[in-house]
């Protein structure tokens, strides 16, 4: 079994890690594999420590001819059985498989399907993008559900000192893109309901500026840090009293898989993904989208209520390693493969 893997991600994303975890993850599970990647050096290089070899192409706009011919340079030398993309780009840019190949399209959102028309089977993370694709037109018996798996490798707590937080406070820690997705306003606002409480932020993107400003208009920035985009976080989830995910947009929420497999309480909003994955007052705790004082409200009975808060703990574990591990996510991927290669 060959498979070629093709990602034109960008530098950070939730995507672009479960793709670099999942290639790994693959490789160790002894999968002959091709990648194709937009040049990313950090990439590049988890790749190259791992042993897979990776092939930086540039994945322009519509008139990068270039990477359209060294892509079909790359599939008539290797030859796989399986081309998978991950999102509209590489999807697009991947050319017919015209029988040489079985392409398939990996989606992590609801997007277009106009990216798609080359593929013959699409992969959704989630249950809910697999019915967006089935209601989209797309063919229920080439639709699949493959979720996704994070690591669960342990780390020693980062010291809390280094962040310039008490040894006695509580620690709340977010995590993702700073987008109007994300939602981290929403949390800004929350944190005037949460006068004891520390919030470690981590992440990049455009609205750092705004939410800084924010965060100084609430009176909450003291006890807010701003930790850029984190490409390993375990330490922080290590530290971190309660993980929060309080996204108004959210196809499926890796944060609350980290969560789940690191033994930490998670409350989020419930937008499509976390409410597919949490079931209220069992593995987790729900609020409504754009409620600050709802969310404000959930973290505060959740560190009110440590003992609870561990019986959450507990059957978000089990949860993970019953259908989100590694063992379970890559086993899943090499069954799919062989199935649709046959």
């Amino acid at each position: 079994m060959r498979v070629m893997q093709c990602m034109a991600g960008a530098e950070f994303g939730g995507a672009e890690a479960f793709f670099t975890r999942l290639v790994l993850a693959l490789h160790r599970a002894g999968l002959d594999q091709r990648v194709i990647l937009r040049g990313n050096p950090d990439r590049e290089q988890q790749f190259a420590d791992g042993g897979v070899a990776a092939q930086p192409l540039p994945f322009g706009g519509k008139l990068d001819l270039l990477t359209r011919f060294r892509l079909r340079q790359e599939i008539s030398r290797y030859k796989p059985d399986v081309v998978l993309s991950w999102m509209n780009r590489a999807a697009a840019f991947c050319p017919r498989s015209r029988g040489r190949f079985v392409h398939c399209g990996r989606l992590g959102g609801y997007y277009d399907l106009k990216y798609y028309q080359t593929c013959d089977h699409l992969i959704g993370n989630t249950r809910g993008i697999v019915s967006y694709l089935v209601d989209q037109g797309w063919p229920a018996d080439r639709a699949h559900y493959l979720p996704n798996f994070v690591s669960a490798a342990p780390a020693a707590p980062t010291p809390r000192r280094t962040l310039s937080t008490p040894e006695d406070g509580a620690v709340i820690l977010a995590l993702g893109r700073l987008h109007q997705n994300k939602a981290h306003d929403v949390l800004i606002q929350a944190m005037r309901r949460l006068p004891d409480v520390y919030l470690w932020l981590a992440g990049a993107g455009p609205l750092e500026d705004e939410l800084r400003k924010q965060a100084v208009h609430f009176g909450v920035a003291p006890r807010i840090r701003f930790l850029g985009w984190q490409d390993n976080p375990a330490a922080l989830y290590a530290a971190a009293d309660l993980v929060v995910c309080p996204s108004r947009i959210e196809p499926l929420g890796n944060v609350v898989l980290e969560a789940w497999a690191r033994h930490r309480p998670i409350v989020a909003a419930a937008a499509q993904g976390p409410e597919e994955l949490i079931r209220d007052g069992e593995n987790g705790l729900l609020v409504p989208v754009d409620d600050a004082d709802a969310l404000a409200a959930a973290i505060n009975w959740v560190l009110a209520n440590p003992e609870t808060a561990q019986t959450l703990v507990r059957t978000a574990h089990n949860d993970y390693m019953s259908e989100f591990s590694e063992p379970v996510v890559a086993r899943r991927y090499l069954e799919f493969f062989e199935a649709v290669a046959r």
